[in-house]
């Protein structure tokens, strides 16, 4: 069923189920957005919604989530930020990222090697490990430079088979670092102050984004975020017109963050529901991309890029965390700085709204925006490394 009112009707019932799952049964330690994301991948791959978008078969309802919705909660989460408790997980915040980012690399090295390289993949291997190293530290954006740069979007099985693995690994991603910091928690002893250690669960947060919400804040909400979008979109063009590459995500941050330190703004409700639903249609359809009837039809290429992904995202989480450890930071910031390496700042934002931490909301998305400023220093260097 590809109808755009029934997609959005499905992915919207998945976050009733899933809040509802959270708050009233055991499911409460697996937190909504985990939920969202594997039921909406349960159900893309029995066919009751598509699972992913492509050129041929685009998902129109799929790419406006991505194109719109994603940056319209990142701007009304920000609404709500306090900029001294942002101070203090900042620099922490860069150091664990730029250490997820060495590991990317280091993981991109030895996938090569396990795997086989020209043997597994043939000629283009390199170019290979350099798309994963680009979207495992900045994003999509970083994954077609290289692959527009070596010619690879020509090999069609290759190309397409390392967007589906790209996907899958990033899902399963998404949902490990939603458990690693309690997971971690025991080995952290003595720094993690900000987990609930005491087993009575996550914090749901339903206090916090419950609001009394009147028709004229949400008039309000709803047009400083669409024309705080549009206005990014107008200036990003406009900086690159004039010779500046600045990202359309950092300018968007930037308004958000000028806006919510103005007493007005602050007080107007909305935001915060409006941006955490927003946040789980976001991830909802991150699960819908989780497509493993695709991944089957790919034959062995797609175990071997799954494997390889995979080995690269396990190297990276390792350093991360043995970074965070060593530095005696939070497992929570190892969490959501991985997150932002791998999934993105948007999904580095709805983990760290997931998690509690609405101190590291800002930070996991100006890391984000940093990742697409260093992906393709580093994928390129990798990709020259393995040719």
């Amino acid at each position: 069923m590809t109808n755009p009112l029934f997609i959005l009707a499905v992915l919207s019932i998945v976050v009733v189920a899933s809040e509802l799952l959270v708050r009233r049964t055991f499911l409460r330690h697996a937190g909504t957005a985990l939920l969202g994301i594997l039921l909406t991948a349960v159900l893309a791959n029995i066919g009751v919604i598509p699972a992913g978008s492509t050129a041929e078969s685009p998902v129109p309802v799929y790419d406006g989530i991505f194109e719109y919705v994603a940056p319209l909660a990142i701007f009304w989460l920000i609404l709500g930020v306090n900029l001294r408790h942002v101070l203090r997980a900042g620099l922490p915040m860069v150091l664990l990222f730029l250490a997820g980012a060495v590991g990317t690399a280091m993981g991109a090295l030895l996938a090569v090697r396990l795997v086989g390289g020209v043997d597994a993949f043939g000629p283009q291997h390199f170019a290979l490990a350099g798309m994963f190293t680009g979207t495992y530290i900045g994003g999509s954006i970083n994954f077609n430079a290289v692959a527009l740069e070596y010619d690879l979007v020509r090999e069609g099985a290759l190309y397409a088979g390392s967007i589906v693995a790209d996907n899958i690994i990033t899902a399963l991603w998404m949902a490990a670092t939603l458990i690693m910091p309690r997971v971690l928690a025991p080995l952290f002893r003595g720094v993690a102050a900000h987990l609930r250690t005491d087993g009575k669960g996550p914090l749901l947060g339903i206090e916090e984004d419950t609001e009394a919400v009147h028709p004229v804040d949400l008039g309000a909400v709803f047009a400083l975020g669409f024309g705080a979008v549009y206005a990014s979109t107008e200036l990003a063009e406009w900086a690159t017109q004039l010779g500046f590459s600045v990202p359309f995500m950092l300018v968007l941050t930037v308004i958000a963050l000028a806006l919510a330190q103005i007493p007005a703004v602050s007080r107007l409700r909305g935001s915060k529901v409006l941006g955490m639903f927003a946040v789980y249609l976001f991830l909802n359809v991150i699960g819908a991309f989780c497509d493993l009837r695709a991944l089957a039809g790919l034959g062995a290429l797609g175990v071997t890029l799954l494997t390889f992904a995979g080995i690269i995202v396990l190297v990276h989480g390792t350093v991360t965390v043995l970074a965070a450890r060593l530095l005696k930071l939070d497992p929570a910031l190892a969490a959501v700085a991985s997150q932002a390496n791998v999934g993105g700042g948007t999904s580095a934002l709805a983990l760290a709204r997931s998690l509690g931490r609405a101190d590291l909301v800002l930070p996991a998305v100006l890391i984000g925006s940093l990742g697409n400023a260093v992906g393709n220093f580093f994928a390129f260097w990798v990709a020259t490394s393995t040719r």
